[in-house]
């Protein structure tokens, strides 16, 4: 959409699961200039049940009629890993704009794919890491982009927390069962983090990892420790396991002249110890996913670009793989 164009965004939403109700959702009929025009599920009881739930007008059974629909301007996929490619071409096909749910696809190959129907029908590709459009993470990038804490040498994330009690029942979950998801808790959460420092520091070039499935609750890793370097040299490190006894998320960004200590989902102060001091707390948005969404809107109507393009998904996507598989 150019600037001579409607300046409403008019949105069809495939999948409406947990993900949709409070995070998302809601962002594409609060942010001024779009609208959720129409919702998709497979079980249309469950389409219709949302729409009620939070005044869309229209639902359907079909994800071809979603996307053809001439009242759809552009498309959000909110659905597991393994189904982003097949809506993805759809949309591509269509000659509409998307944006997937993260991670962006199964496999590089995936990846791929996608970016190259996106480069042919001439529309933009999204994906749904909101963290790059966050208030909160932006305090990070301008420390470090004002050299508060002098040339940036490491950054090493801890993460860690107890067992998903459900995980422990035996009950199942897309989230790890690598067929669905490219892997387990490691993809599904290690890749906000991954993909936010890569907004920092540039593409991952290099990395290595190590695996393991420690408990034995499901197939997917729970254990995982990975090194890796940045477009401008920096090194980064880290460890997550889905196992321990106690929660944790660190973030630790080292510099010649001090440091900075943050997280990726918790909500504490961020730290500065270096030329100067402070602690900060940038309160995230309700939905959390309003400032992506308002940046969706501003790059469709020609006022900017987006921080989360399809590159950038690709390579955490990357990453991860190696990580994992490489």
């Amino acid at each position: 959409m150019g600037e001579t164009e409607k300046t409403v965004v008019r949105w069809g939403m495939i999948g409406c699961g947990s993900v949709t109700e409070r995070k998302s959702g809601p962002a594409f009929w609060q942010v001024p200039g779009s609208s959720l025009e129409m919702v998709m599920a497979r079980r249309e009881a469950q389409a219709a049940d949302y729409c009620e739930r939070h005044g869309v007008k229209r639902y359907t059974a079909s994800a071809e009629n979603l996307v053809n629909d001439d009242r759809v301007d552009a498309v959000y996929v909110a659905t597991p890993p393994d189904s982003h490619l097949e809506y993805a071409l759809m949309a591509a096909k269509a000659g509409k704009p998307c944006v997937v749910e993260k991670p962006m696809a199964l496999n590089t190959d995936e990846c791929d794919q996608m970016i190259a129907a996106f480069e042919k029908a001439g529309v933009p590709l999204f994906v749904a890491y909101y963290r790059r459009s966050l208030p909160r993470f932006k305090v990070v990038q301008d420390w470090i982009s004002e050299g508060k804490i002098g040339d940036i040498r490491h950054i090493h994330w801890t993460y860690h927390r107890a067992p998903n009690p459900n995980d422990i029942e035996g009950k199942t979950s897309w989230r790890v069962d690598p067929a669905k998801a490219g892997g387990g808790y490691f993809v599904d959460l290690a890749s906000h983090g991954l993909n936010l420092f890569s907004q920092w520091f540039g593409d991952i070039c290099q990395v290595k990892g190590i695996k393991a499935n420690q408990q034995g609750y499901y197939a997917a890793e729970d254990a995982v420790s990975a090194c890796f370097v940045f477009q401008n040299g920096v090194m980064g490190s880290g460890y997550w396991n889905f196992g321990a006894a106690t929660r944790e998320d660190r973030v630790e960004i080292i510099g010649s002249e001090g440091r900075v200590l943050c997280s990726v989902f918790g909500e504490e102060d961020f730290i500065l110890e270096g030329i100067e001091t402070q602690r900060v707390n940038v309160l995230n948005p309700d939905p959390v996913q309003y400032f992506h969404v308002e940046n969706l809107v501003g790059h469709l109507n020609g006022e900017g670009l987006h921080p989360s393009r399809a590159e950038a998904g690709r390579n955490t996507t990357w990453v991860m793989e190696q990580i994992l598989y490489g």
